[in-house]
C-alpha cells in the first residue's frame, strides 16, 4: 500500500510539473504574440537617429486607418538571376533587389519586352560575376591614385588625329575611349567615290527587271559597346548620306539610331528646309535647304549673286547651297555634341542636326566608324573627355558618414521612396543625398533607396560597388540598363515597398527630381483614412505618339488611348495597390509595357475594377521642371537642388533659375 501511493504522488508531481510548463509556454506565446502586433510594436519602438538627437516621426493619419503590413524584412530576398557563376551574386546579395526576372521570361504578358528582357539578364549576370572577381582589398572607396589617374589620362586622349593609312589600319574605325562629352567635335576629309553598279534586291526596283540602279552613298556612325554576343554594337548616331538618292530619285541625307538590332525613327533630309514649327535642335533646324548645281543656277549666277552681295546692289536674295556631297571632290565634315544634339556641318555650312535619342548618353558614342564609297585622307577627334567615368565620378562622391543612410527600421514605415537612377549618374545620386534625403533621413517612418541597373561599362560597376557598400542606399536590379526597361526598376520599387520595409505608401521619382518630403505628406493626409491612393500629375486620355522621338507601334501598344496614369518623375501609390501588382507579378499576369508611368497607370485601372481608388491628382507634382510652392520639380541637376534645399530650409519652396 506505501508502494502505491508512493507512485501516486510522484506521478501527481509530473502532471503539475507538466501543467506548469504548458502554462508558461502559452504565456509565452500570449507574450510573443501582443509584441509582435504592429500597433503595439510601433508604439512601444523609440528607435535611434543617426548623428544623435531622436527621430522624427511621419503620421499620416489617425485611429482606424488601414495598418501598414507587419513584419518588415531586414534584407532584400535574393534575387533569380541566371548566369554562370552565381557566387558573385551570392556576394552582392545585400545590394540586390529580391524581385524575380526569370518570371517575366515564361510570361506571355512580357510582349515585346521578353527577349530584351532575357538579353538583359543574362547579360547583367555576366557582370555580377566580374564584379565578384574584384579585389577583396580593393573595396573600400577612396578616390583614385595618381597612377590611376595617369593611367586613365593615358587611355582616355584629349584628342584623336589619324592619317588615310592608319585609319584602315584600324578598320575605318576611331577609337573613342571616353566617349564624348559636350564641345566634342570629329572632323572627317574625305573623297566620294564615283557610282557604283548595284544589284542589290534590297534596293534595287523590281520593276527595272535585271537593269542595276547606280549608288554612291556613305555611313558615318557613332557606336556603342557591344552588350550582346552576336550582335552589332548599338549605332548612336546613324548618318547616311545618299548621293543618287533612294526611292526619291534625288540626293537624300538620313539620320537615325539602333538598338539591339531595331532601329529607330528616321529623320531625311531631302533638299527642304525644315518647317518653321518643328523643333529644331540647340536653335538650329534639323534639315537645311539645297539644290544641285544643275538645277535653276549656274556657276555664273552664283558669282553674280555673290558680287551684288558685296556691292549692296541686293539685300534679299534666297541663295540655296547646292547638296554638299559630290562625286570625286574633297569635303570636310565636322560632327559637334551640343546641348540638345548632333550637329553636321560640311564645308563650313551647317547642313541637319539630329536630336539625342532617349537611352544614349555622350559618353556611349565609343567609336566613329567610316564606311561606303568614300575615301577618308584623314580624321581628327578633339575636346574629348580626358578622364574615364569611372574616375571622374568619384570626384562628386563625398565619402562622410552624414550621407550614409540608417539602418532599416524594425517596424513597418509610412513611406517608402524608390529613385530611379542610372549607374554613372553619381553626382545626381550625391546631389539627392545632400539635399532632400536629409529629411528622409531625420526620419524612422520613411525610407529611401536609389534603384539601379547594371552599366555597360565594367569601370562603372566597380565603382558603384563601392558606393553602395559605403552609402548603403542602392539596391541593385540585375539587369543590364536599358531606357526600354525602366518599368523592371518601377517593380523592384514595388517589391522592396511592400516585402522589405512594409510601407502604408511607396513613391516612385528620379534621381533630378527634388522631393519637398513634408507637402507630399500633409496632401496624402486630405484623403479620407483606408483609402487605396494614387497620387500625382495624372494624364487622361492621353494618345500614343506613333511618330517622332517617343513614338510607340502598334505592337507595343495597341489600344487607341492610354490610361489614366502619373507623370513618371513623382507619384505615389498605396501599399495594397503595390500589393496587387507583385501577386500579379508572381502570378505571370502582369502586363508589362516599356513606358513604365504608363505601365503603373495601367495596373492601377486593373486594381481599381475590383477596389476603388482614390485618383488624387495635383500638377504640383510637377513634370516639366519647377514651378513654386512645388510639391516635386523635375529636371533639377545637383547644383540646382543645392540651391532648392537652401531656399526651402529658409522656409521659401520656390525654384532656382539656371544662371
Amino acid at each position: 500500500m506505501r508502494r502505491a501511493a508512493t507512485a501516486a504522488g510522484a506521478g501527481s508531481c509530473r502532471r503539475r510539473a507538466i501543467e506548469g510548463l504548458a502554462a508558461v509556454l502559452i504565456l509565452y506565446a500570449l507574450l510573443v504574440l501582443v509584441l509582435e502586433s504592429p500597433l503595439v510594436s510601433t508604439s512601444l519602438s523609440g528607435g535611434g537617429g543617426v548623428g544623435g538627437g531622436g527621430p522624427r516621426k511621419l503620421h499620416l493619419s489617425g485611429a482606424g486607418e488601414r495598418a501598414a503590413p507587419a513584419h518588415p524584412a531586414k534584407e532584400p530576398r535574393s534575387a533569380s538571376v541566371s548566369g554562370p557563376s552565381p557566387r558573385g551574386v551570392n556576394r552582392l546579395s545585400r545590394f540586390v533587389s529580391g524581385l524575380d526576372l526569370l518570371l517575366l521570361l515564361d510570361s506571355s504578358r512580357s510582349g515585346a519586352l521578353r527577349q530584351p528582357i532575357s538579353d538583359a539578364v543574362a547579360t547583367g549576370a555576366r557582370a555580377f560575376s566580374e564584379l565578384e572577381d574584384l579585389d577583396p582589398g580593393a573595396s573600400a572607396l577612396a578616390p583614385p591614385s595618381g597612377k590611376e589617374l595617369e593611367r586613365a589620362t593615358t587611355q582616355c586622349p584629349q584628342w584623336v588625329a589619324l592619317n588615310a593609312e592608319e585609319f584602315r589600319e584600324r578598320g575605318r574605325v576611331v577609337e573613342l575611349p571616353c566617349g564624348l562629352a559636350l564641345g566634342s567635335h570629329v572632323t572627317v576629309a574625305a573623297t566620294p567615290r564615283p557610282a557604283h553598279a548595284e544589284r542589290d534586291p534590297a534596293i534595287t526596283d523590281p520593276r527595272e527587271g535585271d537593269r542595276p540602279i547606280m549608288v554612291s552613298q556613305l555611313m558615318m556612325e557613332l557606336q556603342g559597346l557591344r552588350t550582346v554576343d552576336g550582335e552589332d554594337p548599338p549605332r548612336v548616331l546613324h548618318f547616311n548620306p545618299r548621293l543618287r538618292g533612294d526611292w526619291s530619285g534625288r540626293p537624300v541625307i538620313e539620320l537615325n539610331t539602333c538598338y539591339r538590332m531595331q532601329w529607330g525613327t528616321a529623320q531625311r533630309c531631302g533638299g527642304w528646309r525644315s518647317r518653321d514649327d518643328e523643333e529644331t535642335v540647340d536653335g538650329l533646324v534639323k534639315c537645311e535647304k539645297w539644290i544641285q548645281d544643275d538645277e535653276e543656277r549656274s556657276e555664273e549666277s552664283k558669282a553674280a549673286w555673290w558680287l551684288n552681295r558685296l556691292i549692296g546692289q541686293k539685300k534679299d536674295v534666297n541663295f540655296d547651297w547646292p547638296f554638299p556631297f559630290v562625286e570625286g571632290r574633297m569635303f570636310v565634315l565636322t560632327l559637334s555634341a551640343g546641348l540638345e544634339g548632333y550637329h553636321v556641318s560640311v564645308d563650313g555650312r551647317h547642313v541637319t542636326s539630329f536630336p539625342y535619342r532617349t537611352g544614349f548618353v555622350l559618353e556611349d558614342a565609343t567609336g566613329l566608324s567610316l564606311n561606303g564609297d568614300l575615301d577618308v585622307q584623314s580624321v581628327f577627334a578633339g575636346s574629348l573627355p580626358t578622364i574615364h567615368p569611372s574616375f571622374a565620378s568619384q570626384n562628386y562622391l563625398e565619402l562622410s558618414t552624414v550621407w550614409q543612410a540608417p539602418p532599416l527600421p524594425d517596424e513597418p514605415v509610412e513611406i517608402f521612396i524608390g529613385i530611379l537612377s542610372s549607374g554613372n549618374h553619381f553626382a545626381e545620386r550625391m546631389g539627392v543625398r545632400k539635399t532632400w534625403m536629409s529629411a528622409v533621413r531625420k526620419s524612422s517612418n520613411v525610407v529611401a533607396r536609389f534603384f539601379v541597373a547594371l552599366h555597360g561599362r565594367n569601370e562603372v560597376n566597380v565603382v558603384l560597388k563601392k558606393e553602395a557598400e559605403f552609402f548603403g542606399d542602392i539596391v541593385f536590379v540585375p539587369f543590364l540598363d536599358n531606357y526600354d526597361l525602366v518599368v523592371l526598376k518601377t517593380l523592384a520599387i514595388c517589391e522592396y515597398g511592400v516585402h522589405v520595409v512594409s510601407a502604408k505608401y511607396i513613391m516612385k521619382c528620379d534621381d533630378d527630381t527634388f522631393v519637398r518630403l513634408d507637402s507630399i505628406v500633409t496632401h496624402i493626409k486630405k484623403v479620407p483614412s483606408g483609402r487605396s491612393l494614387y497620387v500625382g500629375n495624372i494624364n487622361v486620355q492621353h494618345r500614343p505618339l506613333r511618330h517622332g522621338k517617343w513614338a510607340v507601334t502598334y505592337e507595343e501598344w495597341p489600344e487607341e488611348v492610354y490610361p489614366a496614369y502619373a507623370n513618371g518623375p513623382g507619384y505615389v501609390i498605396s501599399s495594397d495597390i503595390a500589393d496587387f501588382i507583385m501577386s500579379e507579378f508572381t502570378k505571370r499576369k502582369l502586363r508589362l509595357f516599356k513606358m513604365e508611368d504608363v505601365s503603373m497607370g495601367l495596373w492601377v485601372e486593373q486594381f481599381n475594377r475590383t477596389r476603388a481608388v482614390e485618383y488624387v491628382h495635383s500638377a504640383k507634382f510637377c513634370q516639366f521642371g519647377c514651378i513654386d510652392d512645388y510639391y516635386t520639380a523635375h529636371y533639377q541637376s545637383p547644383r540646382l537642388m543645392l540651391c532648392m534645399w537652401q531656399k526651402l530650409l529658409e522656409g521659401r519652396p520656390e525654384c532656382c533659375n539656371v544662371r
